[in-house]
């Protein structure tokens, strides 16, 4: 059993009795139905996270008015229509054990939806940080239909019949527009000072305690810290604490920035260390005498135990870390906590998805999440022999999957070690998590009864004897090689060669290629104390800097003395300098001890003919069908395993 007794321990609010400490913060999933109601989709997702065991689940952000909305897909409290599928959540919750509540939401200015059909309101005409595009100024009369929108909205959560609700006065949407000085320029009585800016999140407060009654626990997520230049800081906040506790708030829930933050720290990447924003949670602690949840990459139950041991907080949320793995808290409990699977903090399958790219929930590196309904759970109706050949990502997760539904499985990896380029991955900066998936990813293969053969490339004559029923191909990418003079010499290396430890980094170095590898790769380099050139033909790197890592990336580049060249093609290669074009004209580079090639990957072919000559049915996954990252690596090997 687990020691873990603070996280572990009940704690009361109000009337509300939770079994322990844990909560599921909020995540959008737009897996609602398009006109904002809950789906089965939703349900089957909410049902497996509640089956985790934490002892509040807060579900997805919920419009209090058809003015707030980030997608149409996002659900709705703001009319009685929406009652019915508001308690089929509340029952989901329920039914899988956990307690349950609803985040009251509206967008103002943050919603690229309204922005582009110039619907968006806000406190002021201030342009959105995230998108750019700039809002029309609410007027009194709309102000004070937004906070009965919100107590309206409150009420019909409690219908549904839901345990405690939470006002989302967080991370740049309505709430802390008002509060920040950015956003809100507005000179009447709901702009000024701090004070007088705390206004709106105020009468929101008491506006909800009106809609649910003086019993039912309200959680405010704030924004403790704007956490960006010229923003509000937590010591602003603890001027307020006192007043937004007397409006309503029975709980602080401690986050941190916004969206237009610098980093992406709302959703922090893996160069924030686990428990970073504590001290934050802290400070309201102090302050205050409510409960407190504290908020800032949480993956261990064990530093989860720590933080409320300690007095810093009273209950910790884990939010990436449950789509990751919602047994997490199982795991810990039942002394397996070496068993769990780790959030890389990566953002990929969640926030990057559903901002970046518009589409539904998941995870990079746990193919059930947001795939409820379609993912498998009993053994497969009958049991073929497997052969995986590759073990990457896509390779792993295949085995991994088809094992775990009654298939006999092989696993063939050509190299010494399992991993494919997640062992090249793990040696960056700030990347030491991926080395930690792959030791679970091998344990998990193991306890499945995966066979493992290492140093085992796959022949055709092999696949002729043995004749598999089915194959998943995950033989991986291999390196991109410009056709240039000089490419041979022998301080030209490729930069999976460095990354692996086979090459030492020199002095002065070229890396040739801006994309992930080779961006991760010239801040290899940098961290070690060399100097370092990097050159791209595109006129911009494709790490694009919207996304958290990749702006903590740029950043370190170019802070830590590397050199970007951008528009740049490599022309040729001397003895220790290279000749390059950039913006159409021609230039040297020196003095250079050492070129790494990062100029791309593409698919190895390995087999197909093979395959398809044999008539053995077969899966192409991952890199092997089409470069890309661990999100669509992962799944595909999934899928192949389900569909055997």
């Amino acid at each position: 059993m687990d020691a873990r007794t603070h996280l572990f321990s009940p704690i009361r609010i109000k009337d509300l009795e939770l079994a322990n400490r844990a909560v599921m913060p909020a995540m959008g999933t737009l897996l609602g139905h398009p006109d904002g109601t809950v789906s089965e989709a939703l349900c089957a997702y909410m049902k497996r996270q509640a089956k985790s065991g934490a002892g509040l689940v807060i579900t997805e952000i919920t419009a209090v008015h058809p003015t707030g909305i980030i997608d149409e897909r996002q659900i709705g409290a703001y009319e009685d229509r929406f009652i019915p599928g508001l308690k089929r959540l509340a029952e989901t919750i329920h039914g899988a054990g956990a307690k349950a509540a609803v985040q009251l939401h509206h967008a103002g200015r943050e919603s690229f939806h309204l922005l582009k059909k110039g619907e968006a309101i806000a406190p002021s005409a201030q342009p959105s940080l995230v998108y750019g595009l700039t809002p029309r100024e609410m007027t009194l009369k709309e102000i004070k239909e937004i906070v009965q929108a919100f107590g309206q909205a409150a009420g019909r959560v409690h219908e549904a019949g839901f345990d405690a609700l939470e006002v989302h006065g967080a991370h740049g949407y309505l709430l802390t527009q008002f509060l920040s000085a950015l956003s809100n320029r507005r000179e009447d009585e709901y702009g000024g000072d701090f004070k007088n800016r705390a206004r709106f999140v105020i009468e929101v407060l008491q506006e909800v305690r009106a809609g649910v009654g003086p019993d039912f626990p309200i959680i405010l997520r704030l924004s403790c810290e704007e956490f960006i230049k010229g923003g509000y800081t937590v010591e602003n906040v603890q001027t307020i604490l006192p007043d937004l506790v007397r409006a309503g708030a029975d709980v602080i829930h401690a986050s941190l920035g916004t969206h237009g933050s610098p980093g992406g720290v709302t959703s922090a990447p893996a160069e924030y260390e686990p428990g970073f924003n504590v001290w934050r949670a802290k400070k309201v602690k102090e302050t205050v005498d409510v409960p407190v949840i504290a908020v800032g990459r949480f993956s261990d139950p064990a530093l989860a135990d720590e933080v409320i041991a300690r007095g810093e907080a009273d209950l910790a949320a884990f939010g990436r870390q449950q789509l990751a793995d919602p047994d997490y808290l199982i795991k810990a409990r039942e002394g397996r906590p070496e068993q769990i699977r780790k959030c890389l903090a990566c953002n990929q399958g969640c926030i990057e998805r559903l901002i970046l790219e518009g589409r539904s929930i998941r995870c990079s590196i746990n193919p059930e999440t947001g795939q409820e309904l379609i993912y498998p759970r009993g053994w497969a109706k009958v049991s073929r022999q497997v052969w995986v050949v590759g073990a990457g990502p896509a390779g792993l997760t295949a085995a991994s999957e088809a094992a775990r539904l009654g298939h006999k499985v092989i696993l063939f990896e050509k190299e010494d070690q399992l991993g494919g380029q997640v062992r090249f991955a793990g040696r960056a900066p700030h990347k030491e998590l991926y080395a930690q998936w792959l030791d679970f990813l091998t344990g998990q293969i193991q306890r499945r009864g995966v066979k493992i053969h290492t140093g085992t490339p796959v022949t055709a004559a092999m696949l002729a004897e043995a004749q598999p029923e089915v194959v998943i191909l995950a033989v991986g990418a291999e390196p991109v090689v410009p056709d240039v003079p000089g490419i041979d010499r022998p301080m030209v290396v490729q930069a999976l060669s460095l990354l692996g430890g086979q090459t030492t980094p020199g002095q002065d170095v070229l890396v040739v290629g801006g994309g992930l590898i080779g961006m991760e790769t010239a801040d290899f380099i940098l961290a070690q104390g060399r100097r370092v050139t990097l050159i791209e033909q595109l006129p911009r790197s494709p790490v694009t800097k919207a996304a958290s890592h990749g702006y903590m990336l740029h950043k370190r580049l170019q802070t830590g003395g590397g050199r970007l060249s951008f528009n740049t093609v490599l022309k040729s290669i001397q003895e220790d300098s290279v000749t390059v074009i950039r913006a159409g004209q021609e230039e040297k580079i020196s003095p250079l001890d050492q070129v790494i090639l990062a100029a791309g990957m593409k698919p190895k072919s390995d087999l197909i003919e093979t395959l398809d000559t044999l008539q053995i049915r077969h899966f192409i996954v991952g890199d092997a069908a089409q470069v890309r990252r661990i999100i669509e690596a992962v799944e595909e090997g999934a899928r192949a395993a389900w569909e055997i």
